[in-house]
């Protein structure tokens, strides 16, 4: 028994058009795109979304933690005003006021008379303390 056309239907129709029992190529070739536009639209979005703390892990930003931070919380928000804040955190240098505030501490310290910790170590010499002979004596020594 073989299927033919319905008498309303035009005799030329596209080749697209499955017969019945066939596969619908085209339905499956559109339905693979679709997934694979999806997929794709996930990567861009999460990519795009990961943009401010990639670059500042790329630049080693101290405020590298914040920016993350700021990118989780507008990823699960989804309010926008935390990754533009986590973008503009990205982009700024901020001063390093360790090394200043460190050379600030060193010069205080030396006008005051007080040996930093640094300067201990370093007067001490080498780390091992040069080997002594060793005196015998016959009166026992006394321990403190």
């Amino acid at each position: 028994m073989s299927e033919s056309l319905n008498p309303a239907a035009p005799h030329d129709l596209p080749s697209f058009i499955a017969a019945p029992g066939e596969t619908d190529v085209l339905m499956v070739i559109g339905g693979l795109f679709l997934v694979f536009a999806v997929v794709m639209f996930g990567i861009l979005f999460l990519r795009l979304h990961a943009l401010p703390e990639h670059i500042a892990h790329g630049a080693h930003k101290v405020q590298y933690e914040i920016v993350a931070v700021l990118g989780l919380l507008a990823l699960f928000t989804h309010l926008h005003i935390f990754w533009v804040a986590g973008l503009i955190l990205a982009f700024i240098d901020f001063p390093d006021f360790s090394g200043l505030l460190g050379r600030m501490t060193k010069s205080v310290e030396r006008i005051a008379g007080i040996k930093s910790s640094e300067d201990e170590s370093a007067a001490a010499g080498p780390i091992a303390p040069p080997i002594q002979p060793q005196i015998h004596s016959s009166k026992p020594k006394q321990h403190a």
